[in-house]
Order: structure tokens, then C-alpha cells, then sequence
């Protein structure tokens, strides 16, 4: 098998593969062709670089068409994909660094001052590359480069989790990754061939490749590519000029433009779907009202790939994550949600980052509390672990406590979520002082824009508390179960 191959360049060369919008608001079509045309020359470029089957390779960009013809090109020649979101700090891309060992970085310009304070060994190629530039414009020519054969357990693509009692892991999917999504894009995303789609996830997340342009190429439908940060008003305008058809939005992004900004009817949106945390009532109902359409919820990990969904052409369940995906084997066992034959998911990963294979031979125990009910809809209720998701973003209590221990005012830190009406829940920072300092406003905005400047900004402590001791178990471990109480 080979994406680049059997997907971008079968397509009708003339057939629209991606819309991009960029931060100034400048407007341009990539049809196949042009996107096949590309790749081949990023490939080439990769190549030329030192690139091999099975080398890494890690990308700084934004939702900009360079990211995409970045990773095709990979896909294309079997080298190994790394997203990276922009909102990485350099110690978060010192750990990936470390971690994957990249034979090349792709970096743009204005992210390149961070990529340089994590000192990257390796080749960087930074965009916009004059060879590059011509040859994805049509100023400049590149022989075909061969699509490698590649089997169905190689490495394709890099994610990696946020991580609850240690550093991030990088989660490896394999070749079979990228055609699995065709059961998700069937079944939950579910574009028509000629539509639309808007997956707003950063690039770097694991929603973003498989639903920014894998899913719907596979469905024969285009991608959209707004390279800016989320603002409600201004994402509105975008679905309306565009004309939408299939929106994928996270959560919170749902809930701020349902109160802050003024929905409209949009008759040509099809299908909106969100994933990552439920959606309260009143902003389904106002999306409802507005659009006659109801938002289907869904349901994967960063290992795993999507599981579940609300499908298609059925009432969505308010507050569910859906229905198991056709094939996929899942259980509620002990109240937790159960992937009982990994092999039935065929976007389960292939193993984690320095060799340990994935589980496919035992239960994939999700570490998600859920209820089901009588037409087998789940409900999320809880996790097992600390995990904090905030906005959609997975936050693990240990590097934002790590950040704010590293701080000289502070002692100890535990992290656990609070409850929030947009968000969903933030994080909140319970602090003990060390000798010699004194709580106050001022350093709690202090400790927060420390945390911002050891990792990405959305990890940040909107609640800072101070205590004089952390509730403890008699082996030491800190009570977080207390604490959110």
C-alpha cells in the first residue's frame, strides 16, 4: 500500500483536493494534480536530503498546504511522519527530538527561533524553500518519485500522547493507519465525494492529520486550511464564504461561537461533528435551532484512532459518544470502556516510540469511565487516571507540575481539573510555597507565565491555589481525588 499513491495520485488531477485561507485572508486551490506535482518534489527534497525509508521526519508548520505536502511526501516514500503543533515549547520539542531522533525538520520561518532553542542535530529545512517555492508553483519541473511499497505494519505517522505520571510517548501507527480511516469517514465524518470539509484542529494533534485531509480524500471530498488562531466571528465568516459542508470542530470551540457569536442557517452544512469531551444541552440546542443539524459526538484516542461515533442519518444521543464503529469490538467492563480485540480497530497503533510493540494479543483497557444504555450509546463519566482535558486538549498533571516546581517560589505542585462552562474543565494548580515566599496576585501571574514558557501555553494553571501541605497517602503519593473534591 501507498497513500500518496493509491489515493492522491488516482484522483481526477483536476478534482479539488485543499481550500486555504491564510492569515492575511489570501485565498488558493490545490487541485490533486497540483498536490501530487508537489509532493513529489518535497519527496525529491527529502531525498536529496538524506531521507530513507523508515527515517523520521518531524514537521514545525501550520494549517498551511506545506504541512500537508509535507507528510504526503513521507507517505510517499515511506518515511516516517512527526507533526509537531506550534504551540510546543522547546522542551517540549527537545523530548520529541530526543525521542524520534529525526533524520530532517521541516520548519516554517516563524517557528523556526523555537525550533533553534531545542537545538535539533539533524538537517532543517526551512520553508519557503526557493526549490520548493518553484516547483509547487509550477516554476520548476521534478522527475516522478516512486511510491514505495510498503506493507500494512511499517511506520507511517508519529503522535504522541500527553502523558499522566511521566514525559510525553510517541504513539507509532503504521501504513494501515491512514486507509483505516475510511471506517470513521464513512461512518462519523461522513462527507459526500465533492464536499467540503473543516477539521479546525491544529496540525500536530492526532485529529488533525486524519481528519484535515486524510478521511475526506479518501471520500473523495476537498479540505479546508485556515491558518490562523480560532476566533468565533471569524470562523462563522469562513463557513459561510466556503460553503462548508462537513465542520469538525472541538468542543469548545463549539460552546464559544454558541455564546458569543450569532449562528446562521448555512443551508448547504451537512454534518457537524465534534470529539473529546461532551457537549452540554443548551449548545446543542442552539446549533440545532440554527442549522436544523445536531452534533454528532465521537470518541478515539491518540493509540487507538476513532472508535466511536454518533452515526449519520440516526438522531444523535445528547451527551453520547455514540455507538461503537461497525467492527469494533468494544466492552464496558467494570464500568470502563474496553477495546477487547485490538485487531478489530484498524487504526490501532503498531507500538510506541523506541520498540515496545502494541498489545494487539490482550484487551486495550482506555482507562475511560462509561455508562451504555439500552440501544448501546455510550456515556462518557469520568476517567481512572488524572488526565485534564481542557478546550479538547489532553493535559497530564505531571508536566505542568514539573514546570511550576521548577520554579524557585515553589515547593510542591499538584495539578488536577476544575470544572469550567466553555472549556469543559481547566487546570488548576495547587501550590506549596517554599521557605521565604509569600502568596500573592502577582505571583500567581508569575508561576502562570513561567508554566507558558516550559510548555505549550494551553497547559497553563488558570487556577492557581496556595497550601500548606498536599493531601498525601501514607506511601507518599499525593490524593488528587481530594484535591478535586
Amino acid at each position: 500500500m501507498n497513500f500518496a499513491r493509491d489515493v492522491v495520485d488516482s484522483a481526477d488531477p483536476a478534482q479539488l483536493a485543499l481550500v486555504e485561507i491564510t492569515r492575511s485572508g489570501a485565498r488558493h486551490e490545490w487541485s490533486f494534480g497540483a498536490v501530487a506535482a508537489a509532493s513529489h518534489a518535497y519527496a525529491a527534497r527529502f531525498a536529496a536530503l538524506g531521507v530513507r525509508r523508515g527515517d523520521v521526519v518531524m514537521t514545525l508548520i501550520g494549517n498551511r498546504p506545506e504541512w500537508v505536502l509535507s507528510l504526503v511526501a513521507c507517505f510517499r516514500i515511506g518515511a516516517v511522519a512527526l507533526p509537531c503543533n506550534e504551540q510546543l515549547r522547546p522542551a517540549d520539542l527537545r523530548t520529541r527530538l530526543d525521542a524520534a531522533e529525526p533524520r530532517l525538520v521541516v520548519c516554517d520561518e516563524r517557528n523556526l527561533a523555537t525550533l533553534s532553542a531545542a537545538a535539533p542535530a539533524c538537517e532543517v529545512l526551512v520553508l519557503p524553500d526557493a526549490l520548493l517555492l518553484a516547483t509547487s508553483t509550477g516554476g520548476g519541473h521534478v522527475e516522478p518519485v516512486a511510491a514505495a511499497e510498503l506493507g500494512p505494519e511499517e511506520p507511517a505517522l508519529i503522535t504522541f500522547t500527553s502523558g499522566t505520571t511521566g514525559e510525553a510517548k510517541g504513539v507509532v501507527h503504521g501504513q494501515r493507519y491512514l486507509c483505516g480511516q475510511r471506517l470513521q469517514a464513512e461512518h462519523w465524518l461522513a462527507p459526500a465525494s465533492g464536499d467540503l470539509v473543516w477539521c479546525t484542529a491544529a496540525s500536530g494533534w492526532s485529529k488533525s492529520a486524519r481528519n484535515s485531509f486524510i478521511a475526506p480524500w479518501l471520500r473523495g471530498a476537498a479540505a479546508l486550511l485556515h491558518d490562523a488562531r480560532f476566533d468565533p466571528e471569524q470562523r462563522l465568516d469562513i463557513l459561510a464564504q466556503e460553503r462548508v459542508n462537513v465542520l469538525c470542530m472541538a468542543p469548545t470551540e463549539y460552546r464559544v461561537i454558541a455564546k458569543r457569536a450569532t449562528l446562521g442557517a448555512y443551508p448547504w452544512l451537512r454534518g457537524l461533528v465534534a470529539a473529546g469531551e461532551a457537549l452540554n444541552p443548551e449548545v446543542l440546542r442552539a446549533w440545532h435551532e440554527a442549522t436544523g443539524l445536531e452534533i454528532r459526538d465521537g470518541y478515539g484516542q491518540t493509540e487507538t484512532g476513532q472508535l466511536t461515533g454518533n452515526p449519520p442519518g440516526e438522531r444523535a444521543r445528547p451527551g453520547s459518544m455514540g455507538r461503537p464503529l461497525p467492527g469494533v469490538v468494544l466492552d464496558v467492563v467494570n464500568g470502563e470502556l474496553v477495546l477487547s480485540a485490538p485487531n478489530s480497530d484498524p487504526t490501532f497503533f503498531v507500538g510506541w516510540l523506541g520498540g515496545e510493540p502494541a498489545p494487539v494479543d490482550q484487551p486495550w483497557h482506555t482507562g475511560d469511565l462509561v455508562s451504555r444504555d439500552e440501544d448501546g450509546y455510550l456515556h462518557f463519566e469520568g476517567r481512572r487516571d488524572d488526565l485534564i482535558i481542557t478546550a479538547g486538549y489532553r493535559v497530564g498533571p505531571f508536566e505542568v507540575e514539573s514546570a511550576l516546581v521548577s520554579h524557585a517560589a515553589v515547593a510542591e505542585a499538584a495539578v488536577v481539573a476544575a470544572p469550567d462552562e466553555e472549556r469543559g474543565a481547566v487546570v488548576r494548580a495547587v501550590v506549596v510555597l517554599a521557605p521565604g515566599f509569600t502568596a500573592s496576585d502577582r505571583l500567581v501571574r508569575e508561576l502562570q507565565q513561567h508554566v507558558r514558557e516550559q510548555t505549550a501555553p494551553y497547559k497553563y494553571p488558570r487556577i492557581i491555589e496556595f497550601a500548606e501541605a498536599l493531601p498525601k497517602t501514607a506511601s507518599g503519593k499525593v490524593q488528587r481525588a481530594l484535591l478535586r473534591r
